[in-house]
């Protein structure tokens, strides 16, 4: 019996994951528990293993496509099934509980509609297409019968919700007799480009022979489009949830901050002396987590029930990502000492960087070290990560003049930001974290 692979739930806040690759083709063998297929949530790019075996007899969401968690990515069965009925039934926007391999029910990923009386309303056969962000919502059997037909389904209105175009439409379309897409004169090359392009060759004026269309022109067709066009970068992905994230945080919080500079002379020393064993971020995290414990003002959360002062830390470390910024937490980072801290922090952030986080390994943070010294920035204010209170912003180490006894000396500085939630700690208990972080960083044989 075919199953259906639905987008599986990676973490309690995904709500969609791209399609980054399919491991298996069309037609191969499916062994339960061995990788299928690639993707990226908000979070990272975690390779998901076939919850069934048996043969991959139909891919439904392409590398590149983006769907809701639980939606039918995939049909998985018997050699030859006959899978027509499950296919005609996501085409039509049926939400039926996926079975593969026990994950949660959910919604199919082609949404449809019927009509009051249970009938499905008609296609249109002309009018523009209803977009999204400059896209056409087609069904993939849609867009296999529109090749079938030689139909250009630009020029159909979709029946589905949000104007999907799905099978019904294509037919329609036939039927009425709309006509096939003009086979226009091109070179090979000329195809090439405008498919790996997206230009309509009906609209480009070909100067080779007989007007025949050559690759210059579909070039030149491309640039004149695309003139006064903006580069639009999707927001998707990660990069959509930090925008609501960060967004949220700052309707919500009653955000506000306190700004310190730390000598780090003896910071240095101390690294020296372990032979750079750990790093100065090390450094800075083993301080700020010993003084989350001296004051658990700074180390709190604020629920429906009050303001909770946890009696752990878990401390969250912001590691840049090509595509957006990714917070891997350390659990119980208090009960560390400044080696096991510094090879969990790298740890970490090498997961973070290859895509191979587990969902456990970002969540349930109580605090966040932001550093960007390393790009030469003096100093900054980060936004606060919820449900946390609070988040430390690391600058450069720089030197700078320092008056000391009357005289000008010149000592390694380094600015540190904390901002922090006044609904859940008040000014002098953040002050005073702070100032604890900065006699920490000041005098580093008190943290060994």
């Amino acid at each position: 019996m075919a199953e259906r692979i639905i987008l599986p739930k990676q973490g309690l806040q995904m709500t969609e994951g791209t399609i980054l690759e399919w491991l298996v083709k069309e037609g191969e063998k499916v062994t339960q528990g061995q990788p299928l297929f690639e993707m990226e949530t908000d979070k990272l790019t975690i390779v998901i293993n076939a919850p069934v075996s048996g043969t991959l007899l139909k891919i439904i969401a392409g590398k590149g496509d983006t769907r809701p968690i639980t939606a039918v990515i995939a049909i998985v069965g018997n050699p030859g099934e006959d899978i027509s009925g499950i296919l005609a039934e996501l085409d039509s926007g049926g939400q039926t509980a996926p079975s593969a391999g026990g994950l949660s029910a959910g919604v199919g990923m082609m949404p449809g509609a019927a009509s009051a009386d249970g009938g499905v309303p008609a296609a249109s056969a002309s009018g523009p297409v209803p977009r999204t962000g400059g896209g056409i919502f087609i069904s993939p059997r849609a867009k296999m019968r529109a090749r079938e037909f030689g139909i250009d389904y630009k020029n159909i209105r979709g029946s589905a919700p949000a104007g999907m175009i799905v099978e019904r439409d294509i037919i329609t379309a036939k039927n009425a007799g709309v006509s096939p897409v003009s086979q226009t004169a091109a070179s090979p090359l000329a195809k090439k480009t405008a498919g790996l392009e997206g230009v309509d060759l009906s609209l480009v004026q070909g100067t080779g022979a007989r007007g025949k269309i050559m690759r210059g022109d579909v070039i030149k067709a491309r640039r004149l489009s695309a003139s006064g066009a903006k580069n639009i970068i999707p927001l998707k992905g990660m990069r959509k949830i930090i925008a609501e994230r960060m967004k949220q945080s700052q309707n919500e919080n009653a955000q506000t901050f306190h700004r310190i500079s730390v000598r780090m002379d003896e910071a240095v020393r101390v690294r020296t002396a372990l032979e750079k064993a750990v790093s100065y971020n090390d450094l800075i995290a083993f301080a700020s987590v010993r003084s989350l414990v001296d004051f658990p003002a700074m180390n709190a959360e604020l629920t429906p029930e009050g303001i909770w002062r946890k009696d752990f830390v878990n401390l969250g470390v912001a590691v840049a990502l090509g595509e957006g910024l990714i917070v891997p937490v350390v659990k119980d980072a208090d009960l560390l000492t400044l080696r096991e801290l510094s090879s969990a922090i790298k740890e970490r952030a090498e997961k973070a960087r290859n895509g191979t986080l587990a969902p456990d390994d970002y969540s349930g943070g109580s605090f966040t070290i932001s550093n960007l010294g390393m790009y030469g920035l003096e100093e900054f204010a980060a936004i606060i990560n919820p449900p946390e209170a609070g988040i430390l912003a690391v600058g450069r180490i720089e030197d700078t003049p320092v008056a000391v006894q009357g005289a000008v000396e010149i000592h390694p500085v380094m600015k540190l930001t904390l901002s922090y939630d006044h609904r859940v700690v008040d000014g002098a208990p953040a002050a005073e974290f702070l100032a604890r972080v900065k006699d920490y960083l000041e005098n580093p044989y008190k943290l060994l």
